[in-house]
């Protein structure tokens, strides 16, 4: 619609029915009054720079996948149009040498010509980053590394099993760097840290679900030793 108001600005009115083009200034018995204090106009959604993040191995069997853009209809299922974009990303990517470029554009139909390809190869891991024409290719590829060096760190030099038999941790560690498809941090240090406190809460929680279900049968064996007697 129409830019904001400033606040010493007249304030304008609009026929209903007509597009946010048709501006007035003259009062009418049906108006609608916009003014930089409508609760009625509409909010505009941040763009998501990036629209998903890969992990896929040399055999293209996904280890990690999120998307943050959708790709499918509302009136289908998400699993098999993402399946699909995932093959179609797997594909120009696996066939590209190691002394090429790490980035290519307008690779996925689904979203448009304005989407690119960022990745890295790491041993029998592909790291993809499926991103805007707009972002810098330096940039992404730091956060690639961010989050490789991230996983090292946390799991104390990384490989493909980890990825498998901790997939939540991964998960949540991925969720601290980016979410919603923004970048909200790329500090190591503070990454790990928010991990390591959510591993502790998870180790307290456990402990406390352990110790009250042992109560619980100690009373439940009680009870029934007082039965017998």
């Amino acid at each position: 619609c129409a830019k904001p108001l400033a606040y010493d600005a007249p304030r304008c009115v609009r026929r209903v029915g007509l597009s946010c083009r048709g501006w007035e200034r003259a009062p009418s018995t049906r108006t609608q009054v916009w003014g930089p204090l409508c609760p009625r106009r509409p909010a505009r959604r941040p763009a998501r720079m990036i629209k998903c993040i890969l992990v896929i191995n040399n055999n293209g069997v996904v280890r990690l996948s999120r998307f943050y853009e959708p790709v499918h209809d509302p009136h289908d299922h998400q699993e098999p149009a993402q399946q699909e974009v995932i093959r179609k990303i797997y594909r120009q990517v696996s066939r590209r040498k190691d002394t090429y470029c790490n980035y290519l554009e307008g690779t996925v139909p689904q979203w448009g010509d304005e989407t690119k390809l960022i990745y890295r190869h790491y041993a029998t891991l592909y790291f993809i980053f499926a991103c805007t024409t707009s972002e810098s290719d330096l940039g992404i590829l730091d956060l690639i590394q961010v989050f490789v060096e991230s996983l090292d760190r946390s799991f104390e030099n990384v490989c493909e099993l980890d990825l498998i038999f901790h997939s939540d941790k991964v998960h949540y560690l991925l969720d601290e760097i980016v979410m919603g498809g923004l970048v909200i941090d790329t500090s190591i240090t503070t990454i790990l840290d928010a991990t390591k406190e959510q591993a502790r809460l998870h180790s307290k929680s456990v402990s406390l679900i352990a110790n009250a279900t042992a109560g619980k049968k100690g009373r439940t064996g009680s009870a029934a030793a007082v039965r017998n007697t």
